[in-house]
């Protein structure tokens, strides 16, 4: 599923900061952070469908995808983690990405994308749901937006009480340099859950109450029990395009961390 709080072009010295959990079937064939061939792509990656919820380029590209929850999905749909590869592949602007996406929206189970040029200062959400509507499209303004299984900035319990604790420790970071674990271990990891009164109430009470915290934990007295944050990302970039890309992640029931630092390569006419 995922979730994840972002702050864009919100603060003076990080244009861009993120927080992510993934949340995916224990299972799922994963490789963890990592320069893909080739050299360009870094991020984590899905075995089974060769696609990713988070990665960036060298170039200063970013996108990130969550799903959209709901009760009915299409067996044979496209994987949607395709969607943030193609965009750091191609030579398009967010928006022109965007456009051509919502041509072929259709073809997948419901998604939020948000694909991002740092350099353009471009950022742009796509989401393909409710059905039954138009492809959305919007430019995200500055500021601290949550993404999680609704539409972006939906106001779910656990997104509202993820953006109040990734707000406070922000402000108090942006003096200097953002000490990403510390983030993670204080704003990701948190494992409360709402109130089952202010769930959604589009799946299961059970399945719904489940996810209904930042931080899933395995639990093996749910029949879920083999569903839970599998990992948990930090992404800081500075206004001189320095990149920390950290990762925790959960393997054979321990939990492992990649931490990879770059500079965007700004073009050679800039």
């Amino acid at each position: 599923m995922c979730i994840t709080a972002f702050a864009w072009q919100a603060l003076s010295l990080h244009p861009f900061v993120l927080l992510l959990n993934r949340d995916e079937d224990l299972n799922r064939p994963t490789k963890p952070l990592g320069w893909w061939e080739g050299g360009e792509i870094l991020g984590g990656r899905d075995e089974i469908g060769g696609g990713t919820w988070l990665a960036c380029t060298k170039k200063g590209k970013v996108a990130f995808i969550t799903n959209v929850l709901e009760l009915h999905t299409l067996a044979d749909a496209k994987s949607r983690g395709e969607l943030p590869v193609r965009f750091l592949k191609c030579k398009q602007s967010p928006r022109e990405y965007a456009e051509m996406v919502a041509e072929e929206a259709h073809e997948y189970n419901g998604f939020n994308l948000i694909v991002a040029d740092l350099l353009s200062k471009s950022m742009i959400y796509i989401t393909n749901r409710p059905k039954g509507e138009s492809v959305r499209i919007q430019e995200v303004p500055p500021g601290i937006h949550v993404l999680t299984n609704g539409r972006l900035d939906s106001p779910w319990p656990k997104a509202e009480r993820l953006a109040l604790k990734f707000k406070k420790l922000l402000y108090r970071y942006d003096e200097g340099e953002i000490p990403v674990k510390d983030m993670v271990n204080k704003v990701m990891r948190d494992t409360k859950k709402a109130d089952e009164s202010k769930l959604p109430h589009i799946c299961s009470l059970e399945w719904e109450f489940r996810l209904s915290s930042i931080f899933v934990k395995a639990d093996s007295t749910s029949r879920y029990s083999y569903y839970c944050t599998r990992s948990t990302a930090a992404v800081t970039v500075s206004g001189k395009g320095e990149v920390n890309f950290y990762e925790t992640y959960l393997e054979k029931e321990m939990w492992k961390e990649h931490i990879i630092n770059y500079c965007i390569e700004k073009p050679k006419h800039v």
